[in-house]
């Protein structure tokens, strides 16, 4: 299925929310420090429900390591001055949906790291600033999902 990977993600509700977003997907949530919270957060433990036993979670020291983890093919790296629509990408399975923080996004050194094979953009109105994390995660994973005939799912 496809990886979702937080880069120094701040507020805990969005990556418990993807927490249960990789449950219920079957999607993995990878998550590269420092992280903005901790996993006793009660609002972390609060927006995954009952999920964070079903949810494949890994915490990677340093985007480095979780290169080296992934071993990707290909990185989707999901920006608002993205330069290829989210709908226009052919998803396959394995493939690596990374977001950065909730703050600033993704530090300018990762849009252009080598193991991105695009950046990613979400349509938006143009005064406004960025989508919640958490949604645009769903609005990635679903779409790729979808390409993919809803794998697995219960329909």
């Amino acid at each position: 299925m496809f990886r979702i990977l937080f880069h120094a993600p701040e507020i805990p509700g969005n990556t418990g929310n993807a927490i249960r977003l990789a449950a219920i997907t079957g999607a993995e949530l990878h998550l590269v420090e420092p992280l903005g919270f901790d996993f006793s957060d009660a609002k972390l433990r609060r927006a995954g429900l009952d999920y964070h036993d079903l949810a494949v979670v890994t915490v990677h020291k340093s985007i480095e390591d979780a290169w080296a983890h992934l071993k990707p093919e290909r990185v989707y790296a999901f920006t608002s001055d993205g330069t290829t629509s989210y709908t226009d990408v052919a998803y396959q399975p394995g493939d690596v949906l990374m977001f950065g923080r909730e703050s600033v996004g993704l530090p300018e050194e990762l849009k252009v790291d080598s193991h991105v094979t695009a950046t990613v953009r979400l349509p938006m109105l143009p005064a406004l600033r960025s989508l919640n994390l958490a949604n645009a995660a769903s609005i990635a994973v679903y779409e790729a999902w979808r390409q993919q005939g809803f794998a697995g799912a219960r329909l």
